[in-house]
């Protein structure tokens, strides 16, 4: 389980690095998942002491938010000031988002079909 926390703290530590060093204007957790997602495929299984650490996490998921929350009501002026344009940013990702899963699904679907008819 130890182990795991060391990978996820590394990857994200190696996407802190790449944010600082390339001034990328993405969160360096952001880039260190991605890391994580590529390495993961690269080995082609999770290990399990990443999985244990990670179903660790998400168990506590809840509370991680928290402090999300806390700041939300700390800018509630900024957020009250531009409120439409939110709702609407967040209307269009929203549609967005459930377009792009569900011509993934479609796609993936189709292609599902397509080897069981082999």
């Amino acid at each position: 389980m130890i182990i795991g926390f060391l990978i996820l703290l590394s990857c994200q530590l190696v996407g802190e690095v790449v944010v600082t060093f390339f001034e990328v204007p993405i969160p360096g957790s952001v880039v260190g998942m991605l890391l994580l997602l590529i390495g993961l495929i690269v080995v082609g299984k999770v290990p399990e002491g990443l999985r244990l650490s990670s179903e660790g996490l998400l168990s506590v998921l809840p509370l991680l938010l928290v402090p999300a929350g806390v700041g939300l009501m700390t800018h509630f002026g900024v957020l009250s000031e531009y409120w439409g344009q939110l709702l609407i940013a967040l209307f269009v990702s929203t549609l967005i988002t459930m377009f792009v899963v569900a011509g993934l699904l479609k796609l993936l679907s189709k292609e599902k079909l397509e080897e069981g008819e082999r």
